[in-house]
């Protein structure tokens, strides 16, 4: 057993000493190391979860989930499995990245089937990557189930087509917030092209500082934009305007995260081709659960 590997047991083992499924921890360990699933819940809808994911979930020892994952796929975590929030808002964490990784280690180590749930995809914004290096560092067996991004998944509920022949020929996902703070750095020139969508993940804190700076370098103001919160979900709520305008018009409507901000001229169509209507009671996503279950 490597030196990272022996401090991590031991750490378990030390605090696991009133457990007595502990007892023989080390050995445990050595005979059978369990398996990490990095699972994308999808963006809050849970008729978007896969069924691969649903399969991993419901296989589960452990249930490792951050803070976007929603109560109504929280709910298809089966009794008697353990459930560990390990939820992640700007600046408040209630467990830090390397403690995340340090009990995802540890859980397998004492051979249980992990699931890491995380909104939407694993791989897009969501730390999967860091997640899955630091496993394969310490030998832990690990597999990726994708999930359906919020790029993908608010913009099509709010009827905001990311590409359209004629209009936009490329996508560009990024970020619009720092790991502690830093200030942005972004390549304005490269964004402000006005035949592509782009879109912003946790940009919301930041928004007034990236619509002044694309309209710098030379995107149009009147370009249209739109910020989504809680895309998908029966809490949705979509705030429509020019670039220029809009940082104004989502403060007016006081918008919160998880926010998705996209700006591009196929945010124009967003009005014609919106369908989703968000008032269905909650007893309609626990009809649509029981259905995808029984099937």
């Amino acid at each position: 057993m490597s030196r990272s590997r022996r401090g991590i047991a031991t750490e378990w083992a030390k605090a696991s000493r009133n457990d007595p499924d502990a007892e023989g921890e080390i050995e445990v360990q050595r005979q059978a190391t369990g398996k990490v699933f990095l699972v994308g819940a999808g963006p809050g809808d849970p008729g978007l979860l896969t069924m691969r994911a649903r399969e991993r979930i419901e296989q589960a020892d452990v249930v490792v989930y951050d803070r976007l994952v929603g109560e109504a796929i929280l709910e298809l975590i089966p009794q008697g499995t353990t459930r560990i929030a390990a939820g992640k808002a700007c600046g408040k964490h209630s467990m830090r990245q390397e403690e995340i990784n340090e009990l995802l280690v540890s859980l397998a180590f004492r051979g249980r089937r992990v699931v890491r749930l995380k909104g939407g995809d694993p791989f897009v914004f969501g730390r999967g990557s860091e997640e899955a290096l630091y496993l394969r560092r310490h030998g832990i067996p690990f597999e990726v189930v994708p999930g359906v991004t919020a790029a993908l998944a608010c913009t099509a509920y709010a009827g905001i087509p990311l590409t359209h022949r004629g209009l936009s020929r490329a996508v560009h996902l990024v970020t619009g917030h720092f790991r502690d703070d830093q200030p942005l750095r972004i390549d304005w020139q490269r964004l402000a092209d006005p035949e592509a969508t782009l879109v912003i993940y946790m940009g919301l804190g930041n928004l007034e500082t990236l619509a002044r700076g694309l309209i710098d370098a030379g995107l149009p103001a009147e370009t249209p934009a739109a910020a989504i919160e809680r895309g998908t979900t029966l809490d949705q709520q979509v705030v429509r305007a020019p670039l220029e305008q809009l940082p104004a018009r989502v403060q007016a409507a006081l918008l919160r995260p998880p926010v998705l901000v996209v700006i591009g001229r196929t945010v124009a169509f967003s009005e014609r081709l919106d369908w989703f209507v968000p008032e269905a009671p909650p007893e309609a996503w626990q009809d649509e659960i029981g259905a995808h279950t029984a099937r």
